[in-house]
C-alpha cells in the first residue's frame, strides 16, 4: 500500500480544519485551501502551505491537486449556519453541494485516492434514543439536506474516480486544542458552548434557549457533544482505514451520550452564578434529539475518546476564549 504524502484540506483555516492540520504537519506535507470568508489567517498552520480560494473554483481545485500531488483530501468547507440556510438556499447549494461536485470532478484523472468528508448528524433528522449509521436518512433542515447531498455526490462518483471515501457524520463539535494555539473564533454558527464560552467572561453573562417545548426530559434540545481533539483522532484513523484497507465507509463521530441545552447551563452555572437564561421562540430546522451510537466506530477503527467528559469540553473553551 502506498504512504500518504500530500493532503489537501479544504476548509483549514476553520475551526476543525485548524485542528486537523495542527496534528498532521508533524508528518505530512498538508495543503490548506480556505477563503477566509469564515476561517481565519491565525488558525491557518505556519507550516503548511496555505492558498486563499473557493471550492466553486473547479478550475483552480484542478491545478492545486496536480499541483501538489494530492494523494489524500479532507473536505470541509461548507457554510454551516442552520437559520441562515434556511434563509438563503441559493448560497448554501452553490457552496455546499456544487462546491462538493467541483472538488470531486477536479479528482478526475488525478492522484486523489481517498477523500474524508465532514457530514453532520443532522442529516438524521429527529430520532428517538441513539441513532446508527442504518438509520433513515430524514434531514430537517436545508444545511442538513445539503450535507445528505454532498454525501450522495462522493458515493456515485467513487468507482468512476476510483477514490476511497471516509463520510463521518460529526455530532455537536466543541472544546479547544490542548496545545491553548487554536480553538473556535467563528461565533456566527449559534453553538451553545461557544457562546457559554463568551458569556464567561463578562461581568453579568447571558444565554438564550431557543425553544423550551421540545418532546424531552425538560423541554430543551439534547444534543451529543464531541471534543474536537478527539474528532481530529477520528480523521486520522478513518484515513489510515480507507487507505490500507481499501474500504469505504460511513461513521458517525460522537460519543453515545446526549445532554439537553439545560444540562448544559446547569454545568455552567456551577462556576458562574450571576448567568441569565432568556427563553426565545424556537430555531427554525432545530430537532428535538439527537444523540450516536458509537458501537461501528469502536470496533471498526478500535477508537477510544480521550476527552470524553462534558465539564472538560466546556472548560476547554473557556480557556480558549480568554486567550482571544
Amino acid at each position: 500500500m502506498y504512504k500518504i504524502e500530500n493532503i489537501l484540506i479544504t476548509g483549514g483555516a476553520g475551526y476543525i480544519g485548524s485542528h486537523i492540520a495542527e496534528r498532521l504537519v508533524k508528518k505530512k506535507n498538508i495543503i490548506i485551501l480556505d477563503n477566509l470568508i469564515t476561517g481565519h489567517k491565525r488558525l491557518i498552520n505556519k507550516k503548511a502551505k496555505f492558498i486563499n480560494g473557493d471550492i466553486k473554483d473547479k478550475r483552480k481545485l484542478i491545478k492545486i491537486i496536480k499541483d501538489n500531488n494530492i494523494d489524500s483530501i479532507i473536505h470541509l468547507a461548507a457554510f454551516l449556519n442552520v437559520r441562515e440556510s434556511e434563509k438563503n438556499k441559493k448560497k448554501y447549494f452553490k457552496n455546499n453541494i456544487n462546491g462538493t461536485l467541483n472538488l470531486i470532478h477536479a479528482c478526475k484523472n488525478s492522484t486523489v485516492k481517498n477523500i474524508i468528508f465532514s457530514s453532520s448528524c443532522s442529516v438524521y433528522g429527529n430520532v428517538k434514543g441513539p441513532v446508527n449509521e442504518k438509520k433513515r436518512l430524514n434531514p430537517q433542515n436545508y444545511y442538513a439536506y445539503t450535507k445528505l447531498k454532498s454525501e450522495e455526490i462522493i458515493k456515485k462518483f467513487s468507482k468512476k474516480y476510483r477514490y476511497r471515501y471516509g463520510i463521518l457524520r460529526y455530532f455537536n463539535v466543541a472544546g479547544a486544542s490542548p496545545s491553548g494555539k487554536i480553538g473556535e473564533i467563528e461565533a456566527s454558527h449559534g453553538h451553545l458552548i461557544k457562546n457559554i464560552a463568551i458569556q464567561s467572561l463578562k461581568s453579568k453573562p447571558v444565554i438564550s434557549i431557543y425553544g423550551n417545548d421540545y418532546s424531552t426530559k425538560d423541554g430543551t434540545c439534547i444534543r451529543d457533544y464531541i471534543h474536537v481533539s478527539d474528532l481530529v483522532d477520528i480523521h486520522i484513523k478513518t484515513l489510515n482505514y480507507v487507505n490500507t484497507k481499501s474500504k469505504s465507509l460511513v461513521l458517525n463521530c460522537g460519543y453515545g451520550k446526549g445532554y439537553s441545552v439545560l444540562d448544559i447551563i446547569k454545568i455552567f452555572k456551577e462556576t458562574n452564578k450571576n448567568l441569565i437564561v432568556k427563553y426565545k421562540s424556537r430555531r427554525i430546522g432545530d430537532v428535538d434529539k439527537v444523540y450516536a451510537d458509537v458501537k461501528k466506530i469502536k470496533s471498526i477503527l478500535r477508537w477510544k475518546p480521550k476527552y470524553n467528559n462534558i465539564r472538560k469540553i466546556i472548560k476547554s473553551s473557556i480557556k480558549w476564549e480568554s486567550f482571544l
